[in-house]
């Protein structure tokens, strides 16, 4: 079973542009990218998968210098020939297992612009250690996630929710259905194996052996991200105590009730984000795009899968009782899966949302997103209660620029014309919280 998935629009963008260079589908392991580029593939009259993985694969690259050569041994090997590469697709699978063959993607781009070729790892950052000379300026990059509610719903063959989903603006007598479908994606979470093993049974009691076998290759690959013994078990450690933190922002410093030190958590959770496990989201204090990165202050940890998170914390069976989420796991999981949908639509780019803090002696404010849009720094709070609760977000827009904000909540789509309590006047955008992958739209409908 395949799923389609969004970035496919991109890709096939990238088929037809004739200046394409070498794409390198990124992500964490079990998010897809090989089922992703096998269904891909179907598009060309012929395609060559090569998993870097086996030996016999990658011992082209091993025992060949040139990619023409190169080639020419895989195309033997198949018993295809070497006419009309334009349609053939060449996949390398598990590149991260060969840096020469990481190296030699400029060469491919350089000596062979006709043969497409897409290359995945889900380790990639590890593996450019040890690659002599990266093909900078001469490789293109995607980037894949978890699955968002959308892909859900067209994965469970909701089409015309879906349909209803997409239409700008949401019809109310949509609104109930698409909660409850969002309420069971949010429970399971994104990851393509789960959503394929809930589509068979639909029962959550069968769920728990895929958790576990998502997070036992996870920490297993631990062996691949560390490099010694004590790194490994502060990895272990930030794996089992990262869920328990979402609703706070975190200090490096004896992190999850440990004795480590600062430099070493801050060490090992740049490895897991480079594993693409886990995220640090930090704060700016900008009012105004572009928002810089305020790295001196405490961040917030952002994980792979809420469907992951919640089975850690066995929270699933509780989850299932509950008409509004909005408060769910002290309040922290609608705000995390809401973050985890704004990063699946950034196909391209690896680049971080931000929160928004303002810290002083007598007062602290925090507002849960800030995103850029058409040069404004948009606010995003998440929680659902009276508009005049509030008072970060109303802190924000008194001070600046122009008056616009967002709301995302377990209620139906308004926009309200009101004022902060020191009276300036602005519109607030209230969103229902399925629609995290739609910010974008709604903010040009909204605003524009």
């Amino acid at each position: 079973m395949s799923f389609k998935r969004q970035v496919f629009k991109q890709l096939n963008d990238w088929k037809s542009n004739p200046s394409r260079k070498p794409l390198i589908i990124r992500g964490a392991r079990q998010v897809g990218k090989t089922t992703l580029i096998k269904e891909f593939a179907k598009g060309y009259s012929k395609s060559i998968l090569l998993n870097l993985e086996k030996s016999s694969d990658r011992s082209f690259f091993e025992d060949f210098e040139d990619v023409k050569t190169i080639l020419e041994a895989i195309l033997i090997s198949r018993n295809l020939s070497s006419s009309d590469l334009s349609s053939t697709l060449l996949f390398l699978d598990e590149i991260q297992e060969s840096p020469k063959a990481i190296q030699l993607l400029r060469y491919f781009y350089e000596e062979l612009p006709e043969l497409p070729v897409i290359a995945a790892g889900s380790l990639l950052e590890f593996a450019l250690k040890d690659v002599k000379s990266f093909p900078v300026g001469r490789v293109e990059f995607l980037y894949l996630y978890p699955m968002n509610f959308p892909e859900y719903l067209e994965a469970i063959g909701q089409l015309i929710a879906l349909e209803q989903f997409e239409q700008i603006p949401v019809k109310p007598v949509a609104n109930k259905v698409l909660m409850n479908l969002f309420h069971r994606y949010a429970i399971i979470g994104g990851m393509p194996e789960v959503i394929k093993n809930d589509l068979k049974r639909q029962n959550l009691a069968d769920l728990p052996p895929i958790y576990e076998s998502i997070g036992s290759t996870y920490k297993s690959d631990i062996e691949k991200y560390s490099s010694n013994d004590t790194e490994r078990k502060i990895i272990r450690h930030l794996m089992n105590s990262a869920p328990l933190a979402l609703d706070q922002r975190i200090k490096f410093q004896g992190f999850g009730n440990s004795n480590y030190r600062s430099r070493e958590i801050g060490e090992s959770f740049r490895i897991l984000e480079d594993a693409k496990i886990m995220r640090l989201i930090y704060p700016t204090t900008d009012l105004s795009a572009p928002m810089q990165s305020d790295l001196k202050k405490s961040p917030r940890i952002q994980l792979l899968d809420t469907g992951l998170v919640n089975y850690t914390l066995g929270i699933q069976g509780q989850l299932l009782a509950m008409e509004d989420l909005s408060s769910a796991y002290k309040g922290a999981l609608i705000p995390h899966l809401v973050t985890q949908e704004l990063i699946s639509t950034s196909f391209q780019t690896d680049q971080k949302p931000n929160f928004w803090v303002r810290e002083k002696n007598q007062s602290t404010a925090e507002v849960d997103l800030v995103i850029p849009f058409q040069g404004l720094a948009i606010p995003i709070e998440i929680k659902s209660g009276a508009t005049g609760s509030l008072r970060s977000l109303h802190q924000f827009i008194d001070s600046a620029n122009h008056g616009f904000a967002v709301r995302i909540y377990g209620g139906e789509l308004k926009i309200e014309d009101t004022q902060t309590p020191a009276g300036k006047s602005y519109r607030l955008l209230n969103l229902p919280y399925y629609l995290g992958t739609q910010v974008q739209k709604y903010l040009k409908w909204f605003i524009s």
